[in-house]
């Protein structure tokens, strides 16, 4: 059974986990039988629909990407947080993805840009 997940490109974690069994002995296994990755090419899916892709990518569109990300915000790591003062109503504010901002709102922007209006 070793043999033939690892042939279909399982890993040595995947193995262990789907027998049950301990990831040394799979490790082992193995290696006693010429098993250690030598030909050994796995099925690349995309992350969200399942199905096959090229190797480089993790989704196959746009949208399996966009889809991903829109329901599973709790898994991605955003590290791209700024805190601003608004030049225009001096709230503090943060953004996420924009270093250069200056308005909290679009509202402010305009009122700034064009009068108080």
């Amino acid at each position: 059974m070793i043999e033939k997940l690892r042939q279909e490109g399982y890993s040595y974690k995947e193995i262990a986990d789907t027998l049950k069994i301990s990831i040394n002995t799979v490790k082992s296994y193995c290696r006693r039988n010429g098993l250690t990755g030598v030909g050994v090419k796995k099925k690349h899916i995309c992350l969200n629909c399942g199905c096959e892709i090229d190797e480089r990518k993790k989704f196959c569109s746009s949208k399996c990407r966009q889809d991903w990300w829109n329901n599973n915000l709790d898994k991605v790591n955003r590290k791209a947080y700024y805190s601003f003062t608004c030049s225009y109503c001096h709230k503090p504010f943060n953004a996420y993805g924009n270093k250069n901002r200056k308005y909290c709102s679009h509202e402010c922007y305009i009122k700034d840009r064009f009068g108080h209006e």
